[in-house]
């Protein structure tokens, strides 16, 4: 492994990439002088071969655990894959994202549409789409809930999907639509998750490293421009279609579920330990048990850190940047207008106050939300409004936020936004499209319903494996707070088995005729709500973009006040068992606190990342075999958390959570590891984000009460939290009295580990 390591991890096969303004000579000095100097060159060739070609397509299955569960029925995976041409190619590259996009982009495209509506699954497969980050590109598409057998007939079902597409092609309307897409997205500034220069690194990186020009990969309009004239030709579309059908290299994956499968692997694994450890003569026994000394003094080392570059307190600045909006009235409604440069981008909220509602109403506000845009409206079918919002948005998007006041967590606000963005030139298509969506969404597609709550369900249970440590933090914090109570009714483990009921209570066509009349109540309510706008654009568009807006929002339903939405009750302490089929844990918990404006949140903020980076990574993690273990505070809910993520253990994990409170007292800490946790927030606060991203944030801080006032105060807080504040705080709040406990676990590992836990089966 070493060997391996010193070859390819030698700088002479490792490429260099940085973004920013300063000079490339400055940054050549920096790499000679801090690491290339101390290395000899390797004239050694090290790449990445192209894939054998198969001459005729290959048919595979195999299975995957389902652990505690005894029903396989509809958990079949029939995917079918193309291996295609090399990422490295930047009109290749675009050509066969413009037919994935045309194929799969929404449910008006040929392909997803024939696997949503067929009866041979219940939803497209996650992994429909093309994959463009390795050396070669492959496009793969297929559905989940099915049946081995029905493997030939789901094959049969998108080569003649291709078939009809190579023979007809699609309107050239959806083509145009899909280039438009792809136009908009190389012109977004993006980079709330991520900073935009990485993000551009990041895009070149993989086939710049397969040997691609870096530059070339960046600069596309010359790629779009020649794609825009090639799909003038009504044929392109039809000889893209038929070159995948005559590739060969196509493989049919059939993932059935085995509900044996898990504790098979257990069992030969058990059995090939204890031939191994019988085989041990004495010699060889000490050898294990020194290695693992070994081991165990290497993690409790302490490398030496001066040996790194650092920044310190002094190098943070000492103001955060917030934008400032401008406050106007249009349509005789709240209108803020945020100057941005957005190359060429207008983005529009339409922001409406929840009322009060009741509680078979509110429990549908997350799927009311995510079902908006998926349906028909303006008296458009399903299909057509999909079209429509291809060819003139950059996605129509819905969504609800409570947020907890930042001076009682008991208390809150909540809005539901309803937002879209679109190229300068479709800004007033795209206001039109938002009034209709909100106010003219059909409700009275029947089996689109029916189809978007199933596919929601199954994108809900796929998610729990990938974010298991934030739904049990969900479930672990659920009866401190009303915030964390409702989060974890809406968006946790509770709402994922509510929506499982629904899904099956919609098989009844009554109960379903029931549930879109509920969903028309819920949206003639928010009709009557006040509501606000929020526009971000460019300052010299402002005049177009405020001009449309008022045209087309004119003659609104009138609004009236009521009473604003209510919080639900917590219910206190909470130690629950979430049973799934998962072969890892997830472990949380959970402590009351104090909300977001108190002077003891900046100190708890730093101790999550003081605990995490000194204690909790390495018992959890390094030592505990987790992928990853942590603790945080969340101010909205006014709750501190324990977690981890894929973890081996169970017990032994909700022991360490304590042991870290322990060790925090136990002992005086370097100032160098609470500076670094103190930076560590800020670096989270002050995070740039997208000139939109930035807008909208500020926008929505302040409607919850997080004014730019009240987040520079807690800067300033977080700025001057010192070690006995860390301390104090800790024994003030996280009291083992009061800590909630929540799992995810299997049904087998839950009963061994012994823990006195409501088991709710998900």
């Amino acid at each position: 492994m070493k060997a391996f390591h010193a070859r390819h991890y030698h700088p002479s096969n490792a490429l260099f990439m940085t973004y920013g303004d300063i000079a490339a000579h400055e940054h050549q000095v920096y790499f000679e002088d801090y690491a290339l100097k101390d290395f000899d060159r390797l004239d050694a060739a090290i790449g990445v071969a192209d894939e054998q070609r198969y001459s005729a397509p290959v048919y595979a299955e195999e299975s995957y655990p389902l652990d505690g569960e005894t029903d396989t029925a509809k958990k079949t995976h029939v995917v079918l894959g193309w291996l295609l041409g090399k990422s490295t190619d930047a009109d290749e590259l675009l050509t066969v994202h413009l037919l994935s996009d045309v194929l799969l982009d929404n449910s008006a495209s040929p392909l997803r549409q024939v696997l949503e509506t067929t009866e041979l699954g219940s939803a497209p497969s996650p992994l429909c789409g093309l994959s463009d980050s390795s050396r070669e590109m492959f496009f793969a598409c297929g559905l989940e809930g099915s049946e081995p057998e029905r493997a030939e007939a789901v094959e049969t079902l998108i080569l003649d999907t291709l078939r009809e597409v190579a023979a007809n092609g699609v309107p050239q309307e959806q083509v145009e639509a899909m280039l438009h897409q792809l136009e908009l997205s190389q012109r977004e500034i993006s980079g709330d998750g991520f900073p935009y220069g990485l993000q551009l690194l990041v895009h070149a990186l993989s086939p710049t490293l397969h040997g691609a020009d870096a530059a070339a990969m960046l600069d596309i309009d010359p790629v779009l421009n020649r794609l825009r004239q090639r799909i003038a030709d009504p044929e392109f579309i039809k000889s893209q279609a038929r070159s995948l059908l005559d590739n060969p290299h196509r493989v049919r994956l059939v993932m059935k579920p085995d509900t044996g499968l898990s504790a098979e692997r257990a069992q030969h694994e058990a059995q090939r330990l204890a031939q191994i450890k019988a085989s041990l003569d004495e010699p060889q026994r000490q050898q294990v048990v020194a290695l693992a000394a070994q081991l165990a003094a290497r993690q409790a080392h302490h490398d030496d850190p001066e040996l790194l570059p650092k920044v310190t307190l002094s190098d943070v600045p000492p103001d955060l940047a917030i934008p400032q909006g401008e406050t106007s009235e249009l349509a005789a409604t709240p209108a803020t207008w945020f100057a941005r440069g957005t190359n060429g981008l207008v983005y529009q909220e339409l922001v409406i106050d929840l009322p009060e509602l009741e509680p078979d109403l509110a429990n549908l506000l997350p799927i009311f939300a995510n079902l908006l845009t998926e349906v028909g409206s303006g008296g458009r079918d399903y299909i057509a409004t999909q079209s429509l919002q291809a060819a003139v948005t950059g996605g129509i998007s819905a969504r609800t936020s409570v947020r907890g006041a930042v001076d009682d967590a008991a208390k809150g606000r909540g809005v539901f936004v309803v937002a879209g963005k679109a190229l300068a030139r479709n800004h007033a298509a795209l206001t039109q499209l938002l009034r209709e969506t909100f106010e003219a969404a059909r409700f009275d597609e029947l089996p689109r319903l029916r189809e978007l709550v199933t596919q929601e369900r199954l994108h809900q249970e796929q998610s729990v494996t990938g974010s298991g440590h934030a739904l049990a933090m969900m479930a672990a914090a659920s009866g401190l707070s009303p915030s964390a109570a409702l989060a974890h009714r809406w968006y946790g483990l509770a709402g994922i088995k509510a929506l499982k009921s629904l899904d099956e209570a919609l098989e009844d066509e009554v109960a379903l005729k029931a549930f879109a009349d509920r969903l028309e109540r819920l949206r003639n309510v928010l009709l009557q709500s006040p509501r606000q706008f929020l526009l971000i654009g460019e300052e010299e568009q402002k005049g177009g973009y405020t001009a449309a807006l008022s045209e087309r929002w004119t003659d609104l339903h009138p609004t009236q006040t009521t009473a604003p939405f209510d919080l639900p009750p917590s219910g206190g302490q909470v130690r629950q068992g979430w049973t799934t089929s998962t072969q890892v844990n997830f472990c949380a918990k959970a402590y009351p606190a104090v909300p977001g404006d108190h002077p003891d949140a900046a100190a708890l903020m730093v101790l999550g990342g003081f605990l995490r980076n000194n204690y909790l990574h390495r018992t959890i993690r390094e030592q505990g075999g987790a992928y990853g273990g942590g603790a945080g505070y969340d101010p909205d809910s006014a709750v501190f958390r324990f977690y981890s993520y894929r973890d081996p253990r169970l017990a032994e994990t909700l022991t360490d959570f304590d042991h870290a409170l322990e060790w925090l007292q136990s002992e005086e800490h370097e100032w160098r590891l609470v500076e670094e946790a103190i930076l560590g927030v800020v670096s989270a606060i002050d995070k740039p984000g997208s000139p939109a991203g930035e807008a909208k944030k500020t926008f929505h801080a302040a409607l919850h009460g997080r004014t730019p006032e009240q987040r520079r105060r807690f800067r300033t807080r977080v700025l001057e939290v010192k070690q006995e504040d860390l301390k104090r705080v800790a024994a003030t709040y996280l009291k083992p009295e009061l800590a909630s406990t929540a799992v995810i676990s299997n049904p087998a590992k839950l009963e061994q580990a012994g823990l006195a836990l409501e088991i709710i089966n998900l």
